[in-house]
């Protein structure tokens, strides 16, 4: 007998793996967890029905939302990633020379022990003594800093849950003012195919707030629409001034998907979606803020 994991991405639309057995679920306080080992992508992070990640694919997500911002910064010391507990994000940030500092905040902390347990290719960096693993809520883990981090990644779920409050003016205000001087920060922001009301949303509220507003995009197979979108806010630095020599003698490591040439590629945008940003950002109120309020 066959076993399939769905996945229902619409109304209209489901995803389908076929699983060959499951290592771990439990109902923790916040969501169902599940760990699957697939036949195509290998073993599976899952929460409350939806991918989250595969040991299979997850470089090309984790990469993405780590290095197209730590190689905008100059020297990126202190980095913060909110939500991210299966520890990909942090991973990457550890690649960069010049982090001292690596901070995961996770509201749900079933979610870094099953990391550990059943993903260790891809939670291997939580043991780095550079990292400190906080249990607790993001939102409000931000909105008690002031200018304390270079580089904000916020790995978050889908828009549900614990997870809404990642995606509002409110919070990308609280993130301005956690950032240092030159700061900036990255979120993940859905597929324009399932979620353009949220990428126009997002983007317009980072136009808002940030001096630099940028969307770049990433192919991530197991990910509704395969086309992924990432919505970067920058106090100073943007990712476009940074020249290709630059990007190539920060590359001291290896990569599978994040090069000098996918760095520049990845900002490039089909008419669609340049449209559906630009339509955001004309219908949002025309001041810029300094991030919801004096620091």
């Amino acid at each position: 007998m066959e076993l399939w994991f769905t996945e229902r991405q619409t109304p209209h639309q489901d995803f389908s793996l076929r699983v060959e057995r499951t290592l771990h679920r439990e109902k923790t306080p916040y969501q169902d967890l599940a760990v699957l080992e697939t036949a195509q992508w290998g073993r599976m992070l899952v929460l409350d029905g939806y991918i989250q990640t595969t040991v299979e694919d997850e470089f090309v997500y984790h990469e993405m939302i780590a290095h197209v911002p730590l190689c905008t910064h100059p020297r990126p010391r202190a980095v913060a990633v909110i939500g991210g507990g299966d520890g990909g994000a942090i991973r990457e940030v550890l690649k960069h020379p010049s982090v001292q500092r690596a901070v995961l905040v996770e509201i749900d902390g079933r979610v870094v022990e099953a990391a550990r347990t059943y993903l260790p290719e891809i939670s291997s960096g939580l043991a780095d003594p550079r990292v400190e693993v906080r249990i607790e809520d993001g939102i409000a883990h931000l909105a008690q800093r002031r200018a304390e981090y270079d580089c904000i990644l916020v790995d978050s779920t889908d828009p549900v849950g614990p997870a809404v409050g990642l995606f509002s003016a409110e919070f990308y205000a609280s993130v301005y003012r956690a950032l240092t001087e030159d700061g900036l920060f990255v979120a993940q922001t859905e597929s324009p195919f399932f979620n353009r009301d949220l990428i126009q949303r997002v983007f317009a509220s980072v136009s808002q707030i940030f001096p630099v507003a940028r969307l770049y995009w990433a192919t991530v197979p197991t990910y509704p629409g395969v086309f992924w979108t990432f919505t970067l806010g920058s106090k100073r630095h943007d990712p476009l001034a940074v020249v290709s020599e630059e990007l190539d003698r920060r590359l001291t490591f290896p990569t599978r998907y994040y090069s000098a040439g996918i760095h520049r590629a990845s900002f490039v945008l089909p008419p669609f979606v340049e449209e559906l940003i630009q339509a955001g950002k004309a219908g949002a109120a025309p001041s810029r803020s300094n991030g919801g309020g004096a620091r």
